[in-house]
């Protein structure tokens, strides 16, 4: 890349920045760099990952980070998990478009990006299910996207067993998530 960054970024862009182990993601034309998530995260979206993996079944299909979600030429994300409802969204460069499903677990450095930033532009690009998992809270946070924004529908903390109405038969125990069972 140039020593200068373009007003809004691109893919092109994004392919051309070299490998650092930090994530990379472009936000609506922006540059977001976070660091690489250490092993406390990477369990929590194993945990859940494997979960999800159980639920769905194909042609639905389950990734973990890193892997590019390319929403729009300007909206590449890597969420920690992302579920891909339709396989001609996959593609040798990761998922292009909307997925059904993506899912962040917050670290210190990302909270607020991942609860404002990316919220806002998941919202805005119509990505019907967002969900937060908050490590430091125990929580598992389920949003759906309805009139151009996230509503709160779904909420699991310490024992329970969160189930979600859009997905019959889901169950998530919340306790192994977070090591606590």
């Amino acid at each position: 890349m140039e020593g200068r960054l373009k007003a809004r970024l691109h893919y092109a862009d994004y392919c051309a920045i070299p490998s650092d182990r930090n994530r990379h993601e472009i936000v609506d034309g922006e540059l977001h760099v976070t660091p690489s998530p250490g092993p406390a995260h990477q369990r929590l979206v194993l945990e859940l990952a494997c979960i999800l993996r159980g639920y769905f079944r194909p042609p639905a299909e389950v990734f973990i980070a890193p892997l590019d979600v390319i929403v729009t030429s300007h909206d590449v994300f890597v969420p920690d998990i992302v579920v891909v409802a339709d396989q001609s969204c996959v593609s040798a460069r990761g998922v292009e478009g909307a997925p059904l499903l993506v899912v962040e677990v917050l670290s210190p450095s990302t909270q607020a990006h991942d609860r404002t930033t990316k919220s806002r532009r998941y919202a805005a690009l119509a990505i019907p299910h967002y969900w937060i998992v908050d490590g430091a809270a125990s929580r598992l946070e389920c949003y759906r996207h309805e009139a151009g924004a996230y509503r709160l529908v779904a909420r699991g903390t310490g024992d329970e067993v969160l189930a979600h109405a859009d997905f019959p038969g889901l169950a998530i125990p919340i306790a192994p998530l977070f090591g606590l069972a």
